[in-house]
């Protein structure tokens, strides 16, 4: 978290939310020190007058509604960047800081992770450290096609970040059938990585709409499931390559059988679930997820957490309530 966001933060905090000095220092990771040091400078620059003028005022804001609304531990909301193309960099960015404060103040043995481009951006803003305690697991099967964002790739960087030991789902996506798929994690191998993902204290993820830009459609889907019959089981998107519909979910499609990850339920079990999301075509899955409960920490960019909000309490887009299904 940059200067300026860290600034507008405790400001915000101490003067319209009302938390007092220490609260904010631990909420923000820091000192009481810096914490009166800030709220001196945010008076004496004129950032403090009768609001907080600052475009991050309305992310601080945001952040406070989804905790409350929501349910979530924390949430990190950014400014949406005009260029789409930029949205993995800004949410790793706030992911990787998150998570770093969140190992140097909490106990953490076990990291699960999943796959993508904003976790492959998470990883690079990761603070490097020595943690050989630490376990970092894949969370789901890997892809056929190899490509840098594959969950081994992610796995793999986020151990050698932290100096952390590491281990694989050795395993594809999705299987060919439910029966193979069953097959195969009945044996020993299988059954010792699902005990290691249900034991995870982490677990850093990413969501996936189902439209072309979906690096799952695109790279990781089997030939015989199309986007068609997805929409037709009423899937909004998936996490960890489970599908859901808007209510959180699982859709009934038998490529949620076939898949070779972590179950939901093992997922609500983790204590801090962060999903790192963002891109206003992923609405409708964030507003999922969280319908599910499934993250404990949402990090995603303005625009598409107030969409995903406004679909969470059943309004459409445009603040409409939605009609009846």
């Amino acid at each position: 978290m940059d200067e300026e966001q860290v600034l507008v933060r405790a400001a915000w905090l101490y003067y319209m939310e009302g938390l007092t000095q220490d609260r904010i220092a631990e909420q923000l990771g820091l000192t009481r020190l810096k914490v009166n040091r800030l709220l001196g400078e945010a008076r004496s620059s004129g950032l403090v007058g009768i609001t907080i003028n600052s475009r991050l005022a309305s992310c601080v804001e945001l952040e406070a509604e989804l905790k409350r609304v929501c349910g979530l531990q924390h949430a990190a909301i950014v400014p949406t960047p005009e260029d789409p193309a930029q949205i993995p960099v800004l949410l790793g960015r706030a992911a990787g800081e998150f998570l770093s404060r969140h190992l140097a103040t909490q106990r953490v043995r076990g990291i699960g992770v999943g796959w993508g481009a904003t976790l492959r951006e998470t990883i690079r803003f990761v603070k490097p450290g020595h943690w050989p305690d630490v376990h970092v697991n894949s969370m789901m099967g890997g892809l056929t096609r190899g490509l840098e964002i594959n969950t081994f790739e992610t796995a793999s960087a986020l151990a050698t970040r932290l100096g952390a030991r590491c281990s694989y789902l050795a395993a594809p996506l999705y299987a060919g059938s439910q029966k193979s798929r069953d097959t195969l994690v009945a044996q020993d191998v299988f059954q010792e990585s699902f005990a290691e993902m249900a034991s995870n204290d982490v677990a850093l993820l990413s969501v996936g709409d189902i439209s072309e830009q979906s690096l799952l459609v695109r790279y990781g889907l089997p030939r015989d499931v199309t986007i068609a019959s997805l929409k037709r089981a009423r899937a909004v998107g998936d996490i960890v390559g489970r599908f859901l519909d808007a209510a959180g979910g699982p859709v009934d499609h038998p490529v949620n059988q076939r898949a070779i990850t972590a179950s939901l339920e093992a997922l609500a079990r983790i204590p801090t679930v962060i999903v790192a999301s963002g891109g206003q075509h992923k609405a409708a899955i964030i507003a999922a997820v969280l319908h599910a409960r499934l993250p404990k920490v949402l990090v995603c960019d303005e625009k598409t957490a107030a969409q995903a909000l406004r679909l969470y309490q059943g309004l459409g887009p445009a603040g409409k309530t939605a009609p009846a299904r």
